[in-house]
């Protein structure tokens, strides 16, 4: 998935692992997993203490590790706004703690989960699901206040005037104390997990493309591989997404006869992306490149700057993301001597690069390299914006377009976040890992939520589901430590 690195002209680049919260210490749910699933083997180095720097326009605001240091830099930008301040660190909080009920709702037998669901929503928090920038708008007035609260907007890939409150919630609560990278990048969280696999018997492939989940009777038992081989299994376990497990590898004649077909029309692809990835000849430390992720917005009007941007492609860039991996990995310049990196993020509609979807990988022709070098271009701009010392510097660059999604990761169109993250999203509780269909089970990001923690909580709530009794002590002992 999106925790692959690549390499090309010398350079290594992560392609979705730009920092990870919630594992500076061992006692927390993300942290006890990735320990389980690595053997302890997979190590974290932290960011600097303003991980996130927000820009809008020409002011910005820094997102410091801690809560009472957030809290503490709020209230010097905003003391006007104390109460609202505290009251949405509470909240965060409350959320969190409402999410637990949510998740263990998720992998109960139905008949069990419709009365859970009745006891939560007396229960949870009446802002728990419904729209952030409707929730933050009952604590304050001050849209530069909200701005920068949810500055973080581009992790969901939904503004906060359609995102839930519950995944700003988690989000903004993950990188509360801090973000961190894997040493040795994003390519060790295979690294490390890959030999766990294999130790329990079982094994990874990679290049095996999956032509359809076998059915008999009614029943998943097993898949067809594209080159034809069938492979038999007891249980059919996809990680595909919800549109690819029931629109290309679940038979047609199948989904027609169970709820899915309509559930379908509930959800909606998240957003897709342009990704610059950029190479330079000389370290992190000489280039004074940061340990911090920037978020880069034309103002605090998120939506409506989205909106002009979607009208006029020529439009600013609604947001800007700039995540520099070889200054937040220790042993980069170990790796690669005297090179450094910077990845650039940015929106991208998937009707802007339709027209080339047919064309094989690498050679859609000079209309579609022209439009990514204009695109290119002007990302790099945005680069030299905050730090006009490398004007000059680059070494490499390329673009990637959702074109580049739809082919490596199998998204349809190109998104990166599986399922938009909306309150409707939220409430259809079908998105669990036991289907109608025996044998076949969900699992990943669109299942819960989206990012590396969101999909792999995701794997467990399928290995408890379908472990039942058995998996109680696991599960124990990954929850609760």
């Amino acid at each position: 998935g999106f925790t692959h690195s690549y390499i090309r002209n010398g350079y290594e680049w992560d392609v979705g692992v730009h920092y990870i919260g919630d594992v500076g210490v061992k006692t927390t749910l993300a942290r006890r997993l990735f320990d389980f699933i690595s053997n302890n083997e997979l190590q974290w180095q932290a960011m600097d203490s303003t991980y996130d720097r927000i820009y809008l326009g020409e002011d910005s605001f820094d997102l410091v590790a801690g809560r009472n240091n957030l809290r503490d830099n709020l209230l010097k930008r905003f003391p006007e706004e104390k109460a609202a301040i505290d009251e949405y660190l509470f909240r965060l909080g409350k959320v969190a703690d409402a999410m637990q009920h949510f998740t263990v709702e998720r992998m109960l037998p139905s008949f069990m989960a419709k009365a859970s669901r009745l006891v939560r929503e007396r229960t949870m928090p009446d802002y728990f699901n419904r729209p952030t920038r409707q929730v933050l708008e009952e604590l304050t007035s001050n849209q530069k206040l909200i701005a920068f609260l949810t500055g973080q907007w581009g992790d969901n890939g939904m503004p906060p005037a359609q995102s839930s409150f519950l995944i700003h919630a988690l989000i903004a609560k993950h990188y509360l104390y801090g973000g961190y990278y894997p040493v040795g990048g994003a390519s060790r969280m295979a690294e490390t997990i890959i030999p766990q696999i294999q130790k329990n018997g079982g094994e990874v492939f990679t290049y095996a493309a999956v032509e359809r989940v076998l059915i008999e009777q009614g029943k998943a038992v097993g898949v067809r591989m594209k080159d034809g081989t069938d492979v038999h299994a007891p249980i059919v376990i996809s990680n595909a997404g919800v549109f690819n497990t029931f629109n290309r590898l679940v038979p047609s004649e199948l989904v027609d006869k169970t709820s899915y077909a309509r559930r379908l029309n509930k959800v909606r692809p998240s957003m897709a992306n342009l990704s610059l990835y950029i190479g330079l000849q000389d370290t992190s430390e000489n280039l004074k490149l940061p340990k911090t992720n920037l978020w880069i917005y034309p103002s605090e009007r998120y939506e409506q700057d989205i909106d002009k941007f979607m009208d006029d492609p020529e439009q600013d860039f609604p947001l800007v993301y700039i995540s520099f991996p070889s200054a937040k990995d220790p042993t980069f310049n170990e790796r690669y001597p005297n090179r450094s990196t910077i990845e650039i993020v940015a929106p991208c509609p998937w009707e802007w690069v339709e027209q080339w979807a047919d064309k094989p990988w690498g050679k859609r022709g000079d209309d579609y390299e022209a439009l990514k070098e204009r695109f290119a271009q002007r990302l790099l701009e945005k680069l030299y914006e905050k730090l006009p010392h490398l004007r000059g510097k680059i070494d490499y660059y390329e673009l990637a377009t959702p074109l580049s999604t739809q082919f490596f990761c199998w998204y349809a169109k190109g998104e990166i976040y599986g399922l938009d993250h909306d309150p409707q999203r939220f409430e259809q509780n079908w998105l669990r890992p036991k289907t109608e269909i025996e044998g076949l089970y969900l699992t990943g990001q669109d299942i819960m939520t989206c990012g590396v923690v969101g999909a792999m909580i995701g794997g467990l709530m399928t290995a408890v589901t379908i472990g039942g009794v058995k998996a109680l002590p696991l599960a124990k002992k990954i929850f609760v430590g």
